[in-house]
């Protein structure tokens, strides 16, 4: 087909797009160009609406995945965009296309009793290494922080006098979250051992290796994902998903939506809402379970 080369140089030159995106707008039009073949389609001006729906629908029963299906329509509204600006046609023909729902995916969360049996009953040791270990877990499921929050954690941060940490999150915002009792003691028993075997620590992080220095992203993702891995079947064993775990815990104990949102450092209520689809599929099995009809009123659904 033409004006593909002129196309592709638009991507390259003026939209500046990274040369893997210009190699994924290349595999889809070469594979709408073989539909477009097989329905005897050689001008652009000759693609409707109607034929990209029919592609689309060809795609879907092929067992491509809604989410694939929708960037390869996004590929085909970008090209018309440039085949208008180039006068070739009239409109943008696949802007109109709805595109197949994307299932949302809901965020991956460790059960409350696999949470307690790790902190409560699997063995961290009680030298420098595992204290800090501890500490970290213990952290990620206190305060829902995220990776790079308590990489950058610093002993500032701490308010010893008002039993909280000043979190600078995402744009340097801060936020103000409780360190509950549980987490103050492994937190004084860490910083005793880290104090008697570096007395002179210079630099200013809490966390630190063995060697004194700051801990980093792949150390602290090692570290939970070996203890995740001891008492969860959990596919992706990550600080992230411990975040997860703490915010799906408080809704389902009650907690306001907007006291997460703070404690997370949302930016908007958006973000929160997610945790309460987990909660919904929770309170929908336990009603399942417990109401005495709703396995009959399954029968008739």
């Amino acid at each position: 087909m033409q004006y593909l080369e002129s196309f592709y140089n638009y991507l390259q030159y003026e939209r500046r797009n990274s040369s893997h995106t210009i190699v994924a707008y290349k595999n889809d039009l070469r594979q709408f160009c073989e539909f477009l073949e097989q329905e005897n389609i050689e001008l652009w001006v000759n693609v409707t609406s109607k034929v990209i729906r029919s592609w689309m629908v060809q795609l879907v029963n092929e067992g491509v995945s809604p989410r694939t299906v929708t960037r390869k329509i996004s590929t085909l509204k970008v090209l018309f965009k440039f085949l208008m600006l180039e006068d070739v046609v009239d409109s943008n023909v696949a802007k109109h296309v709805i595109t197949p729902k994307i299932p949302k995916k809901l965020p991956a969360f460790v059960k409350e009793t696999e949470m307690d049996f790790l902190l409560d009953s699997i063995e961290f040791g009680q030298d420098f290494t595992g204290l800090r270990d501890k500490l970290i877990i213990e952290i990620f499921y206190h305060t829902g922080m995220r990776l790079s929050e308590l990489v950058g954690l610093m002993d500032c941060q701490i308010d010893a006098g008002n039993d909280v940490f000043k979190i600078y999150g995402k744009r340097s915002k801060e936020r103000i979250v409780p360190i509950i009792k549980e987490l103050k003691v492994s937190l004084v028993r860490y910083l005793n051992e880290r104090d008697k075997l570096f007395p002179e620590k210079r630099n200013p992080y809490l966390l630190i290796t063995e060697k004194g220095l700051p801990v980093y992203h792949k150390l602290v993702y090692r570290v939970v994902n070996s203890y995740l891995g001891q008492v969860s079947t959990v596919v992706k064993k990550s600080p992230h998903v411990i975040r997860h775990t703490f915010a799906t815990a408080l809704l389902n104990r009650g907690a306001d939506l907007n006291a997460i949102k703070e404690l997370l450092g949302h930016s908007n209520l958006a973000a929160t809402e997610i945790y309460t689809h987990n909660t919904f599929e929770k309170l929908n099995s336990i009603y399942k379970q417990a109401h005495p009809r709703a396995e009959k009123m399954e029968d008739y659904i």
